[in-house]
C-alpha cells in the first residue's frame, strides 16, 4: 500500500502534464479561425435582410474593433508598446487562439517584469487596456476549447498574479482584480458553452430514444398484425383441408386422379398452417405476455362487430355517429379486420386526446375497396397527458401500406378537430368466409379519400 499510492500520485502528475502540453503547447499556433454565426443564430435573424449576408461576421468584426479600440486607448493614455501589447494577440486570437494567449501571457510578463518602470503607468502588473484584452483572449479560447483549457490559462494567470503579489516590486498590484475578473466572465463562458452542449446532447439522445421507441412500436404494431392474419389465413386454409377432404365422398366413384388431387390440396394446407403457427410462435415469442388476456378461440373482428366497439366508446364517454354509405358488401377478410382496427385506434385517440369531443365514423363502400373517415372534434374538457406510447397512427398507416392503401391524417382547420380519412381496394368476394385475393394479384385501385370528405 505505501509503494501504491506514490505511484498513483505520479501517473496522475504525469497524466496532467501530459494533458496540458496537448492543450497548451502542442499545435499551440494552429489555424484555428474563430468560427461564422451559423445562419439560423438569432443574431442573424433580427438583422435587416439588407446586411443579413454580412450578420455571420459579427464575432470577427467586434474583435477587430475591441482590439483596434484598445490600440488607440493604450497609445493616448499609456505608450506605444502598451498599445502593441494590448491590440496584437486580441488581432492574433481570431485566426490561432491558443497562441494569442501565450503571445498575451508573455506580453504580461514582458511588461510586468521589464518595462512597466521604464514606462510607468497607474496599473501593475497588467495596464488597464491590457487587462482587458488578456480577458478577451482568454474569453475567445474558451469559446473553442474544452474547459480544463480555460482552467490551464486561469492558473497559469493566477500564479503570475501570486506571485507578483508577493513581492518581486513593492507597487500595488491588480492582480487580485484580474484574477476574480477573469475567473467569473471566463467561468460564465464555459459554463454557458457547457449547458449549450448539454441541451444539444440531451436533443440527440431524444432523438434517438424517439427514433428507437418508433422503431420499437411499428415492429409491435407489425406483430400484431402478423398474429391476427394468422387467425384469419389459418381459418381459410382449416377451411380448405376440410373441404378437399370431404370432395371426394361428394361423388360416386370419383376417378383416382381426382381423390389424387383433392389428397395434394389437403396435405398442402396443412403443410401451410403448420408453418403459419411455426411462424406465429417465433412472434409470439418475443412478447408471450402480450396477448395473455385474448382468448385464442375467439373470432377476429370484423366492420359488423362495430356496434360493440361503439358501445363501449360511449360509454366511455365519447358520443359517436356512425355512418354508412353506398351497398353494404362483404370484403375479404384482411380488409374487414384491418378497417375495424383502424377505426378502434382513431376512437381511441380520440378519447385520449378529445375528451368530450363528438366523433363521427363514415364507412364508404366505394367501387373498388372500402373508404373510412373518422372525424372528431376539438376537447372540451383538460387533456390529461397519455400513458400510451403515441404511435397510434403508425400502425394504422401499416395496416392501410399492407392492403396498398392510402391514408391521410390531420388536424383540420375548421374547428380544429382531428381527421383520419382511409381507402382500402377490395374486390368483392361472393361471401364473408371466402379466401383472400391472391397476392400475385395486384389489387383494383379506387378513387383516393379527399381532404376532409370521402370520395363517392
Amino acid at each position: 500500500m505505501t509503494q501504491t499510492i506514490p505511484r498513483t500520485e505520479i501517473r496522475t502528475i504525469r497524466r496532467a502534464l501530459s494533458n496540458s502540453r496537448k492543450d497548451l503547447i502542442t499545435g499551440a499556433f494552429a489555424f484555428r479561425p474563430v468560427p461564422p454565426l451559423a445562419a439560423t443564430h438569432p443574431l442573424v435573424r433580427k438583422m435587416p435582410r439588407a446586411v443579413r449576408p454580412y450578420a455571420p461576421w459579427l464575432p470577427q468584426a467586434a474583435i477587430g474593433a475591441l482590439a483596434f479600440y484598445l490600440m488607440a486607448v493604450a497609445g493616448e493614455t499609456e505608450s506605444v508598446g502598451v498599445a502593441l501589447l494590448s491590440g496584437v494577440p486580441l488581432l492574433l486570437a481570431l485566426y490561432r487562439p491558443i497562441g494569442a494567449w501565450w503571445l498575451s501571457f508573455a506580453a504580461s510578463l514582458v511588461w510586468g517584469l521589464g518595462i512597466a518602470d521604464t514606462y510607468g503607468g497607474s496599473m501593475w502588473p497588467w495596464p488597464t487596456t491590457l487587462f482587458a484584452s488578456h480577458i478577451a483572449v482568454m474569453v475567445i479560447v474558451a469559446t473553442q476549447n474544452r474547459p480544463r483549457v480555460a482552467g490551464r490559462m486561469l492558473l497559469l494567470t493566477a500564479g503570475f498574479g501570486f506571485a507578483c503579489e508577493l513581492g518581486i516590486n513593492a507597487r500595488p498590484t491588480n492582480a487580485f482584480s484580474m484574477v476574480a475578473t477573469s475567473c467569473v466572465i471566463v467561468g460564465a463562458v464555459v459554463a454557458r458553452r457547457s449547458l449549450r452542449e448539454t441541451k444539444e446532447q440531451v436533443a440527440v439522445q431524444q432523438s434517438a430514444t424517439y427514433e428507437e421507441r418508433s422503431r420499437r412500436t411499428l415492429l409491435e404494431e407489425r406483430a400484431t398484425i402478423a398474429r391476427e392474419l394468422h387467425d384469419v389465413v389459418a381459418h381459410h386454409m382449416s377451411v380448405i383441408a376440410i373441404q378437399a377432404e370431404a370432395a371426394p365422398y361428394r361423388v360416386a366413384n370419383p376417378p383416382e386422379e381426382l381423390a389424387t388431387s383433392f389428397a395434394t390440396i389437403r396435405e398442402n394446407a396443412v403443410a401451410a398452417l403448420t408453418e403459419l403457427r411455426r411462424v406465429l410462435g417465433v412472434v409470439r415469442a418475443e412478447d408471450p405476455d402480450a396477448y395473455a388476456d385474448a382468448d385464442p378461440e375467439a373470432p377476429q373482428p370484423t366492420l359488423a362487430t362495430l356496434d360493440t366497439l361503439f358501445a363501449g366508446v360511449r360509454a366511455a364517454g365519447l358520443t359517436v355517429e356512425h355512418v354508412i354509405t353506398g351497398a353494404v358488401r362483404p370484403l375479404p377478410s384482411g380488409v374487414e379486420l384491418s378497417a375495424y382496427r383502424i377505426v378502434q385506434e382513431a376512437l381511441s385517440n380520440a378519447l385520449r386526446h378529445a375528451p368530450g369531443s363528438t366523433a363521427r365514423v363514415e364507412i364508404a363502400y366505394v367501387l373498388g375497396g372500402l373508404g373510412l373517415r373518422i372525424v372528431n372534434g376539438p376537447p372540451t374538457q383538460p387533456v390529461r397527458p397519455s400513458p400510451g406510447m403515441g404511435h397510434g397512427l403508425l400502425g394504422m398507416r401499416e395496416r392501410v401500406a399492407m392492403l396498398n392503401g392510402e391514408m391521410t391524417a390531420g388536424v383540420m382547420e375548421e374547428d380544429g378537430g382531428y381527421e383520419v380519412a382511409v381507402f382500402i381496394p377490395a374486390a368483392t368476394i361472393p361471401d364473408a368466409d371466402a379466401s383472400t385475393p391472391d397476392p400475385a394479384t395486384p389489387p383494383q385501385r379506387g378513387p383516393a379519400p379527399g381532404t376532409g370528405t370521402m370520395k363517392p
